[in-house]
C-alpha cells in the first residue's frame, strides 16, 4: 500500500511540474520540467532522508556519545525485528523526534537534545518505539517524499506568482494563462496542506499503537506525548519547516495558532485516550 502511495506522490510531483512548465514556457517549458521532475523524483527516492536530516543539521551519533539513547534504540529495534537504524541528534531545545529513510535497511531515527532533557527513560522508550513502528510500517519513505512534494508545491506556487507578476508566460496567450497562474497560487498551498493531512493523521494513531506494543508500556508513550505537546507550545521549534511538520511525533508548529488550526497531527488528547485504552486492555 505504501509503495502505491509513493508512486502516486511521485506522479503528482511530475504532473505539477509539467503543468507549470507548460504555463511558463509552452512545449519547451514542459520538456525542461519533465527532465527536472525525473531528477527530483530520483533524488526524492534516494536522498530525501539526507535532505531532511541536513535541513535540521542532524548529527549522526555513536554509542559512546549517547549511550542511553543508543541502547534504547538498539534494544527496541531488536524487539521489533528491525535492523539497527542510524541514530541522529538535533541540537534544539524543542523536544521532538522523527524517523526517516527509504526502507528499514536504510533508516534513521532523529531526536532533539531537548527531548532527552525532559523525558524519563520509559517515556523516551515510548517515543523511540513509536518511530520504529513508522519504520516497520514503511511509513518513512512516504512521509519523507511527501515532505519533498509539499516543498515542491510551495516552490511551484511561488514560480506561478513570479510569472503572474512579471509576465513569464508566452505573450500570445498571456491573458488566458494568468488565470491558471493565479489559480495555482491559491490552490497549491491548499493542496500541500491536504496531502500532509491525508498522509499523517492515520499513520500517527497506528504508530502510537505499534509503539505501545513494541515498548510494552503504553502509558510511557502517553506521558511522553503529554509532555512533548505542552513543551512544544512553550518552546516551538523556530527552524521547523511546514513541509516536514508531519514527520515529527508531535507537530513542531503547535506554537503557531494558524498552523495549529490545520495541524498535520491528530489531537494529543485523542492519542493519549487511545493509549490509555490499550493499557486498560480495551483495545
Amino acid at each position: 500500500m505504501n509503495g502505491f502511495k509513493t508512486a502516486a506522490l511521485m506522479a503528482v510531483m511530475m504532473a505539477l511540474f509539467l503543468l507549470v512548465g507548460n504555463l511558463l514556457g509552452g512545449q519547451t517549458g514542459m520538456t525542461i520540467a519533465f527532465v527536472f521532475s525525473l531528477l527530483l523524483n530520483f533524488g526524492s527516492y534516494w536522498f530525501s532522508d539526507k535532505i531532511v536530516l541536513s535541513m535540521y543539521r542532524a548529527k549522526e551519533v555513536t554509542r559512546a556519545e549517547y549511550p542511553v539513547l543508543y541502547r534504547i534504540v538498539e534494544n527496541l529495534a531488536s524487539k521489533a525485528n528491525l535492523p539497527m537504524p542510524k541514530v541522529y541528534v538535533i541540537d534544539s531545545q524543542t523536544p521532538n523526534a522523527f524517523a526517516t529513510g527509504r526502507n528499514p535497511e536504510h533508516s534513521a531515527v532523529a531526536v532533539t537534545t531537548g527531548i532527552m532533557n525532559i523525558l524519563s527513560e520509559d517515556e523516551l522508550e515510548g517515543v523511540i518505539a513509536h518511530e520504529l513502528t513508522h519504520i516497520k510500517n514503511r511509513d518513512i519513505l512516504v512521509g519523507t517524499i511527501a515532505a519533498t512534494l509539499v516543498g515542491t508545491i510551495t516552490l511551484i506556487a511561488r514560480m506561478a506568482g513570479w510569472a503572474a507578476m512579471f509576465g513569464g508566460s508566452r505573450s500570445d496567450d498571456r491573458d488566458g494563462n494568468i488565470f491558471y497562474e493565479l489559480a495555482l497560487i491559491i490552490i497549491a498551498p491548499i493542496a500541500a496542506m491536504l496531502i500532509q493531512l491525508a498522509i499523517s493523521r492515520s499513520r500517527e494513531f497506528m504508530a502510537d499503537e505499534g509503539g505501545a506494543l513494541v515498548s510494552g508500556n503504553p502509558m510511557g508513550l502517553a506521558s511522553a506525548l503529554d509532555k512533548l505537546s505542552r513543551a512544544n507550545e512553550v518552546i516551538p521549534m523556530r527552524t521547523a519547516k511546514e513541509s516536514t511538520a508531519h514527520m515529527f511525533i508531535v507537530s513542531p508548529l503547535t506554537g503557531k495558532s494558524f498552523a495549529k488550526l490545520f495541524s498535520t497531527h491528530p489531537p494529543i488528547e485523542e492519542r493519549i485516550k487511545r493509549l490509555k485504552e490499550i493499557a486498560d486492555g480495551r483495545r
